[in-house]
């Protein structure tokens, strides 16, 4: 199986960055430009990223204590997969954003790490900028 750790340094505190990451249906906003649109149908989460993939994300959890939310894409892109995104406070102003994919089958590292690495930069620069305090 192949597993994916990425941790970001966000410039926010961990308030401000899971006020925002806890909105499940607002992930096109978070993940922009890296992602196009996005939407929820019940607790299935239907995005599409800028390269015209759609894919389908079951939320799982969201862990107000932990400010952690878990998902697994559905669909025929993955034998198995699952997702967490963490929230971690560094100090006042401050956090790291986790996020961790394990999925089989390996080959498809080559499709995943780039989109949560872009994934991940595009939401530290959103929150920073401050466009997603509305």
């Amino acid at each position: 199986m192949a597993s994916i750790w990425w941790e970001e340094p966000v410039a926010v505190s961990a308030e401000v960055a899971w006020n925002a990451l806890r909105r499940t249906g607002e992930a096109h906003r978070l993940f922009s430009p890296v992602l196009a649109d996005g939407a929820m149908d019940g607790d299935v989460r239907v995005v599409t990223f800028a390269n015209g993939m759609v894919v389908r994300e079951r939320i799982v959890d969201v862990d107000e204590e932990r400010r952690r939310l878990s998902y697994s894409v559905m669909g025929d892109l993955f034998d198995h997969h699952s997702g967490s995104m963490q929230i971690v406070p560094v100090d006042e102003g401050r956090c790291r954003f986790v996020w961790v994919s394990d999925f089989l089958p390996d080959e498809r590292r080559a499709v995943v790490l780039p989109l949560v690495e872009q994934g991940s930069r595009a939401l530290a620069e959103n929150l920073e900028s401050g466009r997603l305090n509305d």
